[in-house]
């Protein structure tokens, strides 16, 4: 049954995003990252268009993730390493584990030690294990493929990139390592962070983590929805729960089916933006669950049935909305069909 709102994916731009990713890393590597389903875009068609494009390293978040992609016979690495109940996954083969712990390491070296990868932190304090364990040869006889760190910082201007940096330099060569990976996104726009891998996550999908990366990112996703309803509100009538939207003239106003429970956020209510063609609409009274109201008045053709398209530049939907690009990306909802062109 065709659905009344759906999610337009430009997958060409996709693959130009991680091309030009792929050139900003230099001689490193780069990989993707497709945890959370693709970031929400859907992590099988992701992976599969990434992969085609030349893409040779995918991470996912757990075991759950890597074995919805195992069918597509790609290199994955699961970044909250192995826990007890994860070991059946982990001997399939179908991924590799990213070891956090010294527990973890512990485990896989019990259970034979096969090929993994390892996160050290270095200053973020979230996951991994510690220079001073690696010092003391916790990582010995493990066949390691990527030795991997995570910046806290890299999308602003902060003396703790550089830290991170030189603390992750100094760890070359102390283990058996074939790879070095620090830089996320927003650490590939970095001087001098690249190492052997990077590991991008959201400018693959049209976000901008920074600002050298504003102009050669391209939106990936766009939310579209149909019209339920055309009307005129009268002057001094209010639209939406708790009328925090009044009409000071007599107004035409479109009701979309589209709302917070597809991640159309209520702090979208009296700020967001849509389009009928090149018309720019705004979002009048508060978001609701399924619902939300747009001010149609430059637009008199609009009617029931007629699709709308969201604002498509994540950056200005963030400052819009006071949700995260990562949020706005990881929340969109179930029922918006995906629909891929390219």
């Amino acid at each position: 049954m065709p659905a009344p709102l759906r999610l337009r994916l430009d997958s060409d731009a996709l693959v130009q995003n991680w091309r030009t990713l792929d050139r900003v890393s230099g001689t490193a590597a780069c990989g993707a990252a497709v945890k959370a389903n693709g970031y929400g875009l859907g992590a099988i068609e992701v992976a599969r268009r990434l992969a085609q494009a030349g893409c040779r390293d995918f991470f996912v978040s757990n075991w759950q993730e890597a074995a919805e992609l195992a069918p597509l016979g790609l290199t994955v690495s699961v970044l909250h390493g192995v826990r007890d109940e994860d070991m059946a996954a982990a001997a399939a083969g179908f991924a590799r584990p990213v070891l956090n712990t010294p527990t973890q390491v512990a485990r896989w070296k019990a259970a034979g030690g096969g090929a993994c990868d390892v996160m050290v932190d270095t200053g973020m304090n979230r996951l991994g294990v510690s220079a001073a364990d690696i010092a003391d040869g916790l990582l010995d006889t493990l066949q390691i493929d990527t030795l991997m760190s995570h910046l806290a910082c890299a999308e602003e201007d902060s003396p703790m990139n550089a830290v991170q940096r030189d603390r992750f330099a100094a760890l070359t060569g102390t283990t058996s390592a074939k790879r070095m990976s620090l830089a996320n996104s927003a650490g590939i726009a970095l001087d001098g962070y690249a190492f052997d891998l990077t590991r991008p996550g959201l400018a693959l999908y049209g976000g901008v983590p920074c600002a050298d990366l504003a102009d050669v990112i391209r939106p990936v996703a766009r939310i579209e929805a149909q019209i339920l309803q055309r009307r005129r509100v009268p002057a001094g009538q209010t639209v939406g729960y708790n009328a925090t939207w009044t009409a000071t003239t007599d107004t035409e106003v479109a009701i979309i089916n589209l709302g917070y429970a597809d991640g159309y956020f209520r702090g979208f209510s009296d700020r967001g933006t849509a389009m009928i063609g090149t018309t720019g609409l705004n979002v009048i009274g508060r978001v609701s669950m399924d619902l939300v109201a747009l001010d149609v008045r430059l637009e008199p053709s609009a009617n029931e049935g007629d699709w709308v398209t969201f604002e498509t530049d994540l950056a200005s939907a963030s400052r819009a909305s006071g949700m995260s690009q990562y949020e706005l990306l990881t929340s969109l909802g179930r029922r918006l069909s995906r629909c891929w062109r390219g």
